[in-house]
């Protein structure tokens, strides 16, 4: 079994220069294996915040600059055990953000697809496919906490559950 954190939508330094105790928290007593972050970091002082925790991995977002992009790419599949998951931001003009998400990779391609960019929490299946958007640690826009997730994968199966919280104190 293999445990991964999922967070998206950081916005860093715009909401502190630390993460949110409850993320940092969370994701150690979870004992996670590695972090996924799902774009808009926008600065790379996120990424030693959470390398600090397990390893780290990443896509850019419409608000991350060069460095980023350049460092982490805009769109990637990553194995977990026997679980093919694939990260994009999921930013763009038409359709919906999982939509766009879901699009972003051929039929068969993932089992997984994680995304972030509208900042609302989200699993669900579609056509074979789990997909989540953690929502934001630091920015909850409309909704009423902050949140991250869990992937949890064992073998070739993969499940998220949503973690939420109500300060982004750090």
């Amino acid at each position: 079994m293999t445990r991964v954190g999922i967070v998206s939508d950081t916005h860093l330094p715009r909401f502190g220069r630390a993460l949110p105790r409850a993320l940092e928290r969370g994701l150690r007593r979870a004992g996670v294996a590695r972090i996924l972050h799902l774009g808009d970091m926008t600065d790379l002082l996120a990424v030693p915040l959470f390398e600090a925790i397990a390893p780290f991995d990443a896509v850019a977002g419409n608000n991350d600059g060069p460095a980023i992009r350049e460092r982490f790419g805009r769109r990637k599949i990553v194995r977990i055990e026997d679980v093919r998951v694939g990260m994009v931001h999921g930013d763009g003009r038409r359709g919906s953000t999982q939509s766009r998400a879901l699009g972003a990779f051929e039929e068969g391609e993932v089992d997984v697809v994680l995304f972030g960019h509208s900042h609302r929490p989200v699993v669900g299946r579609e056509r074979g496919v789990l997909f989540a958007n953690p929502g934001s640690p630091t920015d909850k826009r409309l909704n009423l906490l902050y949140s991250y997730a869990l992937l949890t994968v064992e073998g070739g199966s993969g499940r998220v559950q949503l973690k939420f919280y109500v300060s982004r104190a750090v």
